[in-house]
């Protein structure tokens, strides 16, 4: 496999051997998998509004909105599969290399790969929550009970998005018949993740603060960090004195914090990297 032959790439080599890193990783490890990032080049923020919490809960009709299009949107996330990147950070918790992942992500690429212990800072696709009862199913379980209701529903999706919503046309949108919830006979349901303008919890950025704390790098991959909920980690590592090493391409809100920086596509880079460790602990 050819490396980055760059003093960058080899000091990330250095930092990464000695192992106890944790990954921050964001939209950009899952573009490979055909899932678009926010803020990359053809990135989903520059023609598409993301769905705010605030709409979502008081907003029946944004509600409807939302499912419809998540529910042609999902079967693009069901397929997607883990990258080269993906399979790689797998690869290197395996070895011993990172204390933890933590992924800004709500695509489940990481688990999938074989990652273990996930946390995932912004929930999962894969769960629906009831706003009533609170129950949870599946999303494969809701996507059939969806299915069955929409068995015509053969509406003209347009681009996905991260969060598995789609472009689609708004007139098209009142032949969608949206279900309740499965365990209390009717509630609104709503996905297990966090919307732009919500806080996340409490106890899962804690949980995230305390893997940094015990790191002894933190690496950055495909997160431009625009938003507090993934920077904050990183102004916490630059603060306590632990490494910060990024791998994006463009710009990053953390830039100025990273002790190692690298602009390079992930599905190059992170393999790599895994290779140049593989080598190198067996020559150790």
């Amino acid at each position: 496999m050819n490396t980055p032959a760059t003093p960058a790439f080899e000091k990330l080599v250095d930092l990464l051997a000695e192992g106890g890193a944790v990954v921050l990783s964001g939209a950009g490890i899952s573009t490979d998998s055909g899932i678009p990032d926010y803020r990359g080049p053809s990135g989903a923020l520059r023609r598409h509004t993301p769905m705010t919490y605030q709409t979502f809960m008081g907003d029946p009709a944004a509600r409807h909105r939302y499912w419809a299009r998540s529910f042609l949107g999902w079967r693009q996330i069901a397929l997607a599969r883990p990258n080269a990147a993906h399979e790689a950070v797998a690869g290197l918790q395996r070895q011993g290399l990172l204390e933890g992942v933590i992924t800004q992500n709500v695509d489940g690429l990481h688990q999938a790969a074989g990652a273990q212990d996930v946390i995932e800072l912004h929930g999962g696709l894969d769960r629906v929550i009831c706003l009533e009862c609170g129950g949870e199913t599946g999303r494969a379980d809701l996507d059939q009970a969806l299915t069955a209701a929409n068995p015509d529903f053969t509406t003209r999706a347009e681009q996905i998005n991260p969060d598995g919503d789609v472009d689609l046309p708004e007139d098209e949108l009142d032949a969608f018949v949206m279900v309740g919830c499965r365990h209390c006979g009717g509630g609104p349901l709503r996905p297990d993740v966090v919307f732009f303008g919500e806080t996340v919890p409490r106890p899962r950025v804690d949980k995230c603060f305390a893997a940094v704390d015990r790191a002894k790098a933190l690496l950055v991959l495909g997160s431009s960090l625009k938003v507090m909920s993934g920077f904050r980690f990183v102004l916490h590592a630059s603060k306590q004195g632990i490494p910060v090493a990024i791998v994006n391409q463009g710009e990053t809100r953390g830039d100025t914090y990273s002790d190692i920086r690298l602009d390079a596509p992930l599905g190059v880079v992170v393999p790599a990297l895994h290779h140049a460790l593989s080598a190198k602990c067996m020559i150790n």
